[in-house]
């Protein structure tokens, strides 16, 4: 049997914007999962009985599976509640319909952690990472933090650079009517704000956010025959570099590297090629790791990159045009995905890409992973 194409045929996600702001009742993640996958069902014009697999995350999947009616399931996952697990969970489910094993495949995410008041930082510092919290090295961000100031060091980056990945953001978050914080930040706001882990300041940090976010895969040629513009999962890839703690000296740049070699293989498509970037940004410095390990940008040059292209929906380069982590919210890479689809179809309203075709998620992290997707 040769392998099928695969397509997202549907996406769907809270209004995170709302939720944000209000914060009276803990929120149960499951039942935003399945609020999720409704829409997601609906965008795609399919029913329960269509699904043939689940992947849930931060939720289970028997919740999810009782809920939205999905039962007969020939492939059923759940995955953990990094941000990683994402990408992973949309290339599984791409390689699953792609063998024959399934046909269309539902993907459901919840979280509820800002309703819920989750601690990430103490989280973290009951990991394998637990005896570097007596030395202050107690979350994600402060290791992140550690990596930026090597970079710096390393390419003589200036602390600030990564203002215009937080502008940008922000920008984007605010032409986003789903989005958590939709005020506008400029320069200076953002030189005034706290730093939380030296030289991270506030603004470099994702946004605790509730929400629900699904898609919904199925082959290309099914997808022929549904309401929207199929957008085709090009070629997927993921690689894990995983080490005792967050830090990684290569700043995931060998992960990332095999990574696009192996896209740019399948597809025949360079950087130059992709109308739009959706970056896993939990913390800015990630996106220039990102942007260098994927081919984007020479090695120690995002920094002046990021600088000198306009990364807006209206410039040479668009990056996180839903407001990416720091401003749609942090939904672990799940809402990048449906922003990307978006754009593909000419949904994004005021932050709209102009003749997008092609647009790629990266995501550069302990598990790295991509997506080239592409308009049909």
């Amino acid at each position: 049997m040769s392998e099928r194409e695969v397509a997202v045929v549907g996406v769907g996600q809270s209004d995170f914007g709302a939720l944000f702001a209000d914060r009276s009742t803990q929120r149960d993640a499951a039942a935003l999962a399945v609020d999720a996958l409704a829409e997601a069902l609906q965008d795609a014009g399919l029913k329960a009985t269509d699904v043939d697999g689940l992947l849930t995350a931060r939720v289970g999947y028997e919740a999810v599976a009782n809920a939205a009616g999905l039962h007969g399931l020939r492939l059923v996952n759940g995955f953990d509640g990094s941000g990683r697990m994402s990408g992973l969970a949309v290339h599984q489910a791409a390689m699953a319909i792609r063998s024959g094993e399934v046909d269309t495949v539902a993907l459901a995410y919840g979280t509820n952690a800002r309703s819920a008041q989750v601690d990430f930082s103490a989280a973290y510092a009951d990991s394998t990472a637990q005896l570097d919290a007596i030395y202050g090295m107690a979350s994600p961000g402060a290791y992140t933090a550690m990596m930026f100031q090597h970079y710096c060091q390393l390419y003589g980056a200036d602390e600030d650079c990564l203002m215009p990945v937080a502008l940008n953001n922000r920008r984007h978050a605010a032409l986003n009517p789903r989005a958590a914080l939709r005020r506008p930040l400029d320069a200076q706001g953002y030189l005034d704000s706290p730093r939380l882990a030296a030289p991270l300041r506030l603004p470099d940090y994702c946004v605790v956010a509730d929400g629900g976010v699904a898609l919904v895969l199925t082959t290309l040629e099914r997808a022929a025959d549904l309401p929207h513009r199929p957008v085709s999962i090009a070629a997927s890839a993921v690689r894990a570099d995983v080490r005792p703690n967050y830090v990684n000296q290569d700043l995931y740049h060998s992960a990332c590297q095999d990574i696009a070699a192996r896209l740019r293989a399948r597809t025949g498509l360079a950087p130059e090629d992709v109308d739009c970037l959706q970056v896993y940004d939990n913390f800015t410095p990630i996106v220039l790791f990102a942007l260098e390990g994927f081919g984007h940008a020479d090695r120690g040059t995002a920094w002046q990159w990021v600088r000198d292209h306009q990364l807006g929906f209206d410039g040479s380069r668009p990056l996180n045009t839903s407001g990416g982590h720091t401003g749609e919210g942090y939904l672990q890479g799940w809402a990048l995905h449906v922003e990307a689809v978006r754009q593909i179809r000419g949904q994004g309203g005021e932050r709209q890409v102009p003749n997008c075709d092609v647009v790629q998620y990266m995501c550069a992290s302990p598990v790295s992973s991509s997506h080239v997707l592409v308009g049909r």
